[in-house]
């Protein structure tokens, strides 16, 4: 199936092509060649055009044999544990186009590496028709990048442990495409609030205070656009929420040609099961919007907020994430670099001798304290007696 994937090559010695963040450019690591990713695109078209066709032909052969399997009753059946059905049913195989070898990747895999040869291996197949993204954000930091950018989250950490920077091990360093929808819409909403504002004046040995209450309404609708929800079941979405924003400006048409060197998946979210976690973020915009006109009362209280969501439109896009795996004490740890602005986000651990050392020094705190508050009660109140 080495008619399915499609490996980009230098035309002057046919070494591997892999995109460079740094210079924007499609580069050789043997002869030093440099091409614009246009180049290259107009130069593969015809033969993606055909790995693509391979792929389709392919999975239509695949499901109509699965569909005449159903319709025939099989005389032997063998058991298979469930999770082994499952683990076949994600995976697929395909033949590197360089060097022959099988790749085993996940049915979602739409730009990989070869583990033999390392040249970078394309599945146009997986990004035709519905499934071609129509935006894509190109690396803009390379992997010394979230190197760097990684040595820099230790620094500062009080609680980190001092042997968590010195011995923590990089597993893993990928740079990866992540798939993503981008929402465009319009919110109406309106909110009801009731507000107060309060005076007081001196009047004798009084202060009258006087309160006044008024019920405030705020209405209006915005057009939003590129609300993002990360389309991949793999991808944490708290993790990928933390290193937003994207610079949108970066935004150009798709193309395959930015792909050689990273990994990509295709979606596995669905636009219309990302439209709830959209439409809730547009929500809680507006709301803070129409909350943001009242101004100028002393006290806000919410008494009731409607938002609708119309016009939806979805887009799909793939954004740029250095995702780095690391091992210390027999733990995992996942961090995440935005390939583009980078933003840098992870856990880290916290050395629980540092954290007794604050335990202990606020339980001091608190005790000297409460003592020299009981010592002032005392004073003062021999002072009361004397004065008496």
């Amino acid at each position: 199936m080495a008619d399915q994937i499609t490996n980009y090559k230098c035309p002057s010695c046919t070494g591997p092509l892999k995109f460079s963040s740094t210079t924007g450019k499609l580069e050789c690591e043997y002869c030093g060649g440099s091409y614009s990713p246009k180049e290259i695109e107009a130069m593969y078209a015809q033969k993606d055009e055909k790995a693509a066709e391979a792929f389709n032909n392919e999975q239509a052969k695949q499901e109509q044999q699965q569909q005449e399997q159903q319709e025939q009753p099989e005389e032997v059946s063998w058991a298979e544990s469930s999770a082994q059905n499952e683990e076949t049913l994600n995976m697929k195989t395909y033949s590197c186009p360089s060097c022959g070898a099988e790749l085993v990747c996940e049915e979602t895999t739409a730009a990989t590496s070869c583990p033999y040869c390392g040249n970078p291996s394309i599945v146009p197949g997986q990004m035709t028709g519905n499934l071609k993204p129509d935006f894509i954000i190109p690396f803009k930091l390379n992997k010394e990048s979230a190197k760097t950018a990684l040595q820099n989250h230790y620094k500062h950490k009080k609680f980190l442990p001092k042997a968590f920077s010195a011995t923590n091990q990089i597993e893993k360093i990928q740079g990866l495409y992540v798939p993503f929808w981008f929402f465009d819409g319009t919110a109406d909403g309106s909110l009801s609030c009731k507000t107060s504002n309060s005076t007081s004046h001196r009047s004798g040995d009084y202060i009258n205070t006087t309160t006044r209450h008024y019920n405030v309404f705020r209405a209006g609708n915005v057009d939003f656009y590129h609300i993002p929800a990360d389309a991949s079941k793999k991808m944490p979405d708290d993790l990928m929420d933390s290193i937003e924003p994207y610079d949108y400006s970066g935004l150009i048409p798709f193309s395959t040609a930015y792909l050689p060197g990273y990994l990509a998946d295709k979606f596995d979210v669905t636009k219309e099961e990302s439209t709830d976690r959209a439409c809730s973020r547009a929500k809680t915009s507006m709301r803070e919007l129409l909350y943001s006109t009242i101004n100028g009362y002393g006290s806000v209280m919410e008494t009731g907020c409607h938002i609708n969501i119309k016009n939806l439109k979805a887009h799909y896009a793939f954004l740029p994430v250095w995702l780095i795996h690391t091992k210390w004490n027999g733990k995992d740890f996942l961090f995440a670099m935005n390939g583009q602005t980078g933003k840098f986000v992870g856990n880290l651990p916290a050395s629980s001798k540092k954290l007794n050392l604050l335990l202990l020094g606020l339980t001091a705190g608190i005790g000297a304290l409460l003592y020299f508050t009981h010592i002032s009660e005392i004073i003062l109140n021999i002072i009361a007696e004397f004065l008496a």
